[in-house]
């Protein structure tokens, strides 16, 4: 594991990135930013409002711009968007730039945490299960081969899961 001033987070909407991000700030006294609410802050509109006009071509574009505005940034703690690491770019630059820790949980418990948030328009679908092992699938590769830990937070509860990335993180740093 490397040494770095930043962690991470990548995994599924619905993983816990913004709720573990949030206990590691505080604990390490760092900065928290969520690159989506980052995204919907800069934009005025939420993220169902911008697919809706732009599309998720048009929304990747923005949050590839986020991600790089965001990990400029030293002694951080940042939670991306599920599909963040769709863009080679994107991948680049969280591995370059910080910690990163691949936050993985079974599509059941996804479904489950995720189902009555309508802020989530890619399971704006008749099938959301299917929809998110599509994702699951896609892009659960692409998490694993970024990420310096993964921690299933599917069977962790979130302090848990903070101190066990407290734990490797602070050994990463000796």
């Amino acid at each position: 594991m490397k040494q770095s001033e930043n962690i991470y987070l990548v995994g599924l909407m619905g993983a816990g990135k913004t709720t573990v991000g949030r206990q590691l700030a505080r604990l390490l006294q760092l900065p928290f930013y969520d690159s989506d609410k980052a995204i919907e802050e800069r934009t005025g509109v939420d993220i169902p409002t911008i697919f809706e006009f732009e599309g998720e071509e048009g929304f990747r574009n923005r949050e590839q711009k986020m991600i790089a505005q965001l990990t400029e940034l030293k002694g951080v703690v940042l939670a991306t968007g599920g599909g963040a690491v769709l863009r080679e770019e994107n991948r680049d630059l969280l591995t370059k730039n910080g910690f990163v820790v691949y936050l993985h949980c079974d599509v059941n418990k996804l479904l489950e945490r995720t189902r009555r948030d309508s802020n989530r328009p890619l399971l704006d679908t008749a099938d959301p299960k299917t929809r998110l092992e599509t994702l699951f699938e896609i892009r659960q590769p692409l998490y694993a081969a970024c990420a310096d830990l993964t921690v299933d937070t599917g069977v962790m509860q979130s302090k848990e899961a903070v101190a066990y990335i407290l734990e490797c993180y602070q050994e990463a740093q000796n």
